[in-house]
């Protein structure tokens, strides 16, 4: 979770950053295990290439194997790439008035999605197994009116904190509405009296 005095596209006047989230980093680490083999698998080539027996026929093959060599490289970097942007471009962030859902879908597609504080009908932290319940992850489910039924925080850390700081929102916004409400009245009835 990190708590800065940022600013986003799209941000609102007077509306202020409470949190912004992304995913747990083990959840990238869980990623990256298939890339960390596979540069593995490339490393071994490199220490055992010069140990073959290199004659006048395989010379031809030693090129198409440096050149197989050179390709998984390359695909190696572009997953580590895809990644990296996958996990750092996708975040949450909770305002005092709205939370904002940034999910980059590749290199080229990005969808934002917003709701409104007033649309929460309810708030779920869940945490399944055992790693995530030792490393404090799992996923917050937000229930709304309207048309999108659900808004989701996937693999976040300490979802039961983020739990609680949308429900406190969502109760502030509630007794601010309320009392905007008595003041309209009291304002009508007091106009109707004189």
């Amino acid at each position: 979770m990190e708590i800065k005095k940022m600013h986003f596209a799209g941000q609102k006047e007077n509306e202020e950053i409470l949190l912004t989230v992304r995913r747990h980093w083990f959840n990238i680490l869980s990623q990256f295990i298939i890339v960390l083999g596979m540069v593995i698998v490339i490393l071994l080539g490199f220490f055992i290439k010069p140990y073959l027996p290199f004659t006048q026929s395989i010379i031809a093959a030693r090129g198409i194997y440096n050149l197989i060599e050179i390709f998984f490289l390359m695909l190696v970097w572009i997953m580590a790439f895809f990644i990296w942007i996958d996990y750092y471009f996708d975040v949450w962030i909770v305002t005092d008035k709205r939370i904002v859902n940034i999910e980059q879908r590749g290199l080229f597609k990005r969808d934002i999605s917003e709701l409104e504080l007033v649309r929460i009908q309810d708030v779920t932290a869940e945490i399944v197994g055992i790693i995530p319940t030792l490393l404090d992850y799992g996923e917050v489910q937000i229930q709304t009116a309207g048309e999108m039924e659900h808004f989701l925080f996937r693999k976040v850390p300490h979802p039961n904190q983020i739990k609680d700081l949308i429900m406190n929102l969502k109760k502030k916004e509630i007794a601010e509405e309320s009392d905007e409400l008595g003041e309209m009245i009291q304002q009508k009835i007091h106009e109707e009296m004189h």
